[in-house]
């Protein structure tokens, strides 16, 4: 055997030796590569999206009112700013409203001669003529103020002298001078009324001693809202007295006003229509104030009266309700990560609202997914809708929530990315 021959094994040894050694080395490298590329994947890989458990009421929703309506004639009282806040009571039909007649008086004659602001307007003359429409108003019974020949007063005065004591005969000099004449007065102000839509109001005397001088509840709303865009006649019927030139110190005759925030307008007394009182309220609401407007007519007796507004009115502001609807901190969610970090979802903002009867808040939230996130991050927002108009909260975590680190991540690669 030749030397060549006896070598061979030895080689062939070798050689397989080579080739296990080459194949645990390959192994152990793609072992490593497999392995960081694990490591690697692990740490960069995006953890799972958490959406938030959210638990919160559909809407909100107070008690409803139960109004004190009086128990005779008519009624009807609105907040204008609140949709729904509107009620009425009794005959819907018109009925006499005695001196509440000055109101469509002080308008018409206001459009016919106006006032902006605080102005006094132009100079009246009181002649003899005056003071014979004086003494005819106090021979037929009505209500009046004391005129003096030659005495002048402003326009404004004479609309205080018309509206506060509530005098007949200072009604009557007042068209005069603004239309020359009662009768082309009347036919004004009917024309002004069907204008405005108020159907069911005739005019017949600008004073409203005769009972031909009807409206509706309805319509006395209406001219109510416009007496009180009237910054002339709004600065007239809020005060308690005036001193007039010629007719000295006179009272208003609403004698309820401050009563829960009145601040107006008209009162009204007849056989006819008995007793009536169009009026309107600032009222207090815990920091806010309401505007009210109503109207109470067909009373037997001034108390009668007195008694039924005061008891509707109050009535009316029982069924207004300060409502929170979101509290700074209130919480509307949790997150809750599948590595066991956990956050509260809060408001970052209060909200309250004033709410009428039983009108119902509603409420939506929107919340988004996250992964990791620290104190205040702002992750969704709560909207809170009355009456068509919404205001928005936004949500933010009360606490951070952070990232599952790297144990966590080697320990579960099928929780990733998903």
């Amino acid at each position: 055997m030749s030397q060549q021959a006896l070598a061979d094994p030895p080689r062939r040894l070798s050689r397989k030796v080579y080739r296990r050694r080459r194949i645990v080395v390959f192994g152990l490298v793609i072992a490593v590569l497999v392995a960081f590329v694990y490591v690697v994947g692990s740490l960069v890989a995006p953890v799972p999206a958490t959406a938030a458990a959210v638990s919160h009421e559909k809407a909100l929703v107070q008690p409803a009112v139960q109004l004190a309506w009086p128990g005779y004639g008519s009624s009807a009282i609105v907040a204008p700013d609140y949709p729904g806040a509107s009620a009425s009571h009794g005959t819907e039909a018109s009925v006499p409203i005695a001196s509440v007649t000055k109101t469509i008086t002080a308008l018409v004659v206001l459009e016919k001669k106006p006032l902006n602001g605080d102005e006094q307007g132009p100079d009246i003359a009181f002649t003899q003529r005056d003071v014979d429409i004086w003494n005819e108003v106090v021979g037929e019974g009505g209500s009046w103020a004391p005129v003096v020949a030659g005495t002048s007063l402003t326009e404004k005065q004479a609309l205080e002298a018309m509206l506060l004591p509530s005098a007949n005969n200072y009604a009557i000099s007042l068209t005069n001078w603004a239309f020359g004449s009662t009768s082309a007065y009347v036919k004004a102000a009917n024309d002004w009324l069907a204008q405005k839509g108020f159907t069911g109001t005739k005019i017949v005397t600008p004073d409203g001693l005769d009972p031909g001088n009807v409206s509706t509840t309805k319509d006395l709303i209406g001219i109510g809202k416009l007496v009180l865009a009237s910054p002339a006649l709004t600065s007239i019927v809020s005060q308690k007295n005036v001193n007039l030139p010629g007719a000295g110190s006179q009272d208003n005759t609403n004698t309820l006003l401050g009563f829960e925030g009145m601040d107006g307008i008209k009162t009204g007394n007849t056989d006819e229509a008995g007793n009536c009182l169009l009026f309107s309220a600032q009222v207090p609401i815990g920091s806010t104030k309401v505007r009210v407007i109503g109207a109470v007519l067909g009373a037997p007796t001034h108390d009668d009266l007195w008694a039924g507004v005061q008891a509707l009115l109050t009535s009316m502001k029982a069924g207004f309700h300060t409502v929170t609807a979101v509290e700074k901190g209130q919480v509307f969610g949790t997150y809750t990560t599948a590595w066991g970090a956990r956050s509260k979802l809060i408001a970052t903002e209060t909200k309250t609202f004033v709410v009428w009867s039983d009108t119902p808040i509603t409420v939506d939230l929107q919340t988004r997914p996250l992964s990791s996130g620290f104190t205040g991050d702002i992750l969704g927002q709560g909207t809170f809708t009355l009456n068509g108009k919404t205001a928005t909260v936004p949500l933010a975590l009360a606490s951070d929530v952070p990232d599952p680190g790297f144990g966590w991540r080697l320990a579960h690669p099928g929780g990733l990315g998903t």
